[in-house]
């Protein structure tokens, strides 16, 4: 996959994350989407490709012995930290040619920081994960109570109505930052294995997360970037513990 901005020197990009169990597809790794997301977004020309982590093949042995993906060949060169790939290119991949994709409120990339470890605790335990499943959900609120909060700029001081409840689609404003791309791929991994594997869905009642989800879901950045629920079911078979 490529993605075309109209430039004559444009950096060589090659991202290459984990394959599904087809040996082809995009496979579960949030971290991977993570970075495709990112690049996606800066709008510059890459490609990706796709490896097999049952047979990585001899050239990408030789490319980055030793390293799961994600890794990045940037203009040759290779990057094997996902952390420093994502500041790197934030840094790197800068306006006026890019988009700076960081957040202006630090807590919209603090704010969902224990989700994902907080599901993998609910899910090892399950089916006597009661306990799990209370500490889950008050992250979950905790999420809600931030995406439902009004941010600073949404706040008119000079009008007089006000704002109770935000309307914005996005972690922080109308825009996808680095905080969604952290934060939306691992959401999507606990919908669909806590669903599969824990009968769990998230609530109803937390308006704020579910917008975000379908906002989210709206977005080709997002969509095209989620591997198929059955590369999220398989890659849990084996941690749930059925009943």
């Amino acid at each position: 996959m490529a993605l075309q901005q109209n430039s004559e020197r444009e950096p060589n990009i090659e991202l290459f994350i984990k394959a599904g169990h087809d040996g082809e597809n995009i496979g579960n790794c949030p971290f991977c989407q993570r970075l495709f997301m990112v690049l996606w977004l800066k709008g510059v020309k890459f490609t990706v490709t796709t490896v097999d982590m049952r047979k990585k093949p001899a050239e990408l042995k030789d490319l980055a012995p030793g390293t799961n993906p994600p890794f990045l060949l940037y203009n040759g060169i290779l990057k094997t930290d996902f952390i420093k790939i994502e500041e790197f290119l934030e840094q790197t991949l800068a306006p006026p040619r890019y988009p700076h994709l960081s957040p202006v409120n630090k807590e919209s990339f603090d704010v969902g920081s224990d989700i994902f470890a907080k599901f993998s605790a609910f899910i090892k335990n399950s089916p006597n994960n009661a306990t799990q499943k209370k500490i889950l959900l008050r992250e979950f609120r905790r999420l809600d109570e931030y995406l439902n909060s009004p941010l600073p700029e949404e706040i008119d001081h000079n009008s007089a109505e006000t704002i109770t409840v935000s309307k914005r689609k996005f972690l922080d404003g109308d825009h996808l930052t680095l905080a969604d791309c952290n934060l939306l791929p691992k959401l999507h991994v606990i919908r669909v294995a806590a669903k599969k594997y824990c009968d769990f869905e998230i609530p109803a009642e937390f308006t704020g997360v579910w917008r975000y989800l379908e906002n989210a879901y709206e977005r080709e950045e997002f969509k095209q970037t989620c591997p198929a629920d059955i590369e999220i079911e398989k890659a849990y078979l084996g941690v749930a513990k059925r009943k």
